[in-house]
């Protein structure tokens, strides 16, 4: 059985994400979305918010498992008894820094592979920082986002 980490922020995840684990659930048998903490980055949803956003978006795939981490990628991937990391590539700018992502992981731990996948060609540009931005200025998100994440967004803009 073969077993893959998707793992980023998804802080929201996006149709391009959910894209990519689509993909990659025709190839591999099980598919971990791994939903770092990222604190440095000062995500706009918790975790859990991040997880149920995540676990509402994707419930239509079968052969998947969404769970948090909140430490070192290499050791997550061990715990979860997975056989690579899954990237996604949008741009070429996205590969110099995936390619030194997956050579520091391989360094650190050798035996556990990069895979990249790339999103259809009209999902390329979306990303969540994009996306939090447009909602914050009250612009619609709605052909970037599945509908459960505008509605959070809707939520987390508000003005008291």
């Amino acid at each position: 059985m073969t077993t893959i980490v998707y793992p980023g922020t998804f802080d929201p995840i996006t149709n391009g994400h959910i894209d990519l684990v689509e993909r990659a659930s025709r190839i591999f048998d099980k598919i971990i979305v791994g939903i770092a903490s990222s604190p440095r980055k000062g995500p706009l949803f918790t975790v859990d918010e991040r997880i149920q956003l995540a676990t509402d978006a994707l419930a239509h795939v079968p052969n998947i498992e969404i769970r948090g981490f909140d430490y070192l990628l290499v050791n997550f991937v061990k715990d979860c008894k997975a056989d690579a990391i899954m990237r996604g590539l949008r741009a070429v700018s996205d590969f110099e820094y995936e390619f030194q992502l997956a050579n520091m992981n391989r360094a650190l731990s050798p035996n556990i592979e990069s895979v990249f996948l790339t999103p259809a060609e009209h999902l390329s540009y979306i990303s969540s920082s994009l996306v939090r931005e447009i909602s914050l200025l009250n612009g619609d998100v709605s052909k970037f986002v599945p509908a459960n994440v505008v509605d959070a967004l809707v939520q987390k803009h508000k003005k008291p």
